[in-house]
């Protein structure tokens, strides 16, 4: 048995994020297995910047409301309980809605993400 204490938790880095996203890490796998958990918490309005996963992303919102969109498809209002896969080197974007702070759990296997423009407000609105 292993036993790990909690890092501490990040800011978001803004190449990746527009507003206010703090990260805590929860696990990575040992190798064999490349997987990475992380909760990611969302101030409203905050969001990830375009991007893509190898081996596809699972999001699991934990609290709060959240909007997700795949390039090229409608944005997805999330509430608590939503499970949203985004399949390998699918590009898209999630964060919280515009009034609400958003929790979700994020599980990747495999290279970190590929990071491409931030989401306009436009975009975020849905224009």
């Amino acid at each position: 048995m292993e036993i790990s204490r909690k890092p501490p938790t990040a800011k978001g880095q803004a190449e990746s994020f527009t507003g206010e996203v703090w990260l805590d890490p929860i696990t990575r796998g040992l190798p064999p297995s490349e997987i990475n958990v992380a909760a990611v918490h969302f101030t409203p309005g905050a969001r990830t910047a375009w991007h893509s996963h190898n081996g596809g992303q699972t999001l699991y919102v934990t609290e709060g409301r959240g909007r997700v969109q795949a390039r090229g498809q409608q944005i997805v209002e999330l509430h608590p309980g939503d499970v949203v896969f985004a399949p390998d080197g699918e590009e898209h974007w999630h964060g919280a809605a515009p009034d609400h702070f958003m929790t979700h759990l994020s599980i990747t296997e495999g290279a970190p993400a590929s990071w491409g423009p931030h989401v306009t407000d436009a975009e975020y609105q849905g224009e």
